[in-house]
């Protein structure tokens, strides 16, 4: 029996990235249609979420909980601040880092933005058959834990850097700080210099 032509596959349907990415965009319209435009965005969400499942997280473990680059994450946490969902507060084991706690605010819109959210997902996982649901999210899982291993020598190396960079000025801070402080201790351990004396002026007495 002769074998049958097969039509080749574009490049870009066998591209992982560039389906992913589709995938994203596709998963992000159907989130944005479901949550509506003025509620919190998908990785605003996420935040959220991984804050209420763990209250008291520094940056660095908010980083490793959604996946979000550090910087990303600290504009995000700022903006998250500003709204009054978040609130900031000195960690209690490390005095250099600061952790994050939800907010009555900001556990009330999670709260009214989570059946949204949970509808946006069913909508996705219906595009396909009901056997394909868990195997494709069990996928999703497997990927994004084996690229958080594959990348953890990168992402220590990033966070040694910046945790360097903020010692450093630190430490410059202390350094201008005792400057400044042992300059002011001189100034008021020098003697004032009297004033000059004046000439006084010169009194003649003319006797009659």
């Amino acid at each position: 029996m002769p074998k049958t032509h097969r039509p080749s596959v574009p490049a870009l349907d066998r591209s992982p990235s560039h389906l992913l990415h589709r995938a994203l965009q596709l998963a992000l319209d159907i989130y944005t249609v479901e949550t509506g435009p003025v509620s919190l965005t998908q990785r605003q969400y996420a935040v959220l979420s991984a804050v209420a499942a763990q209250e008291g997280l520094t940056q660095t473990d908010l980083v490793r909980a959604t996946g979000i680059d550090r910087s990303t994450l600290a504009d995000m946490a700022a903006r998250l601040i500003a709204k009054g969902y978040l609130v900031r507060e000195r960690s209690a084991s490390d005095a250099r880092a600061n952790t994050v706690n939800l907010t009555p605010e900001g556990r009330a819109v999670l709260e009214a933005a989570r059946p949204r959210v949970e509808a946006a997902d069913r909508r996705i996982l219906e595009l396909l058959g009901a056997k394909k649901r868990e195997p494709f999210v069990d996928a999703l899982r497997r990927l994004a834990r084996a690229g958080e291993v594959a990348l953890l020598p990168d992402v220590a190396a990033v966070e040694k850097k910046a945790k360097r960079h903020d010692d450093e000025a630190e430490g410059r801070g202390k350094k201008h700080k005792a400057g400044k402080k042992k300059k002011k201790l001189k100034l008021q351990a020098e003697p004032t210099a009297e004033p000059e004396a004046q000439p006084q002026p010169k009194i003649e007495i003319v006797t009659p």
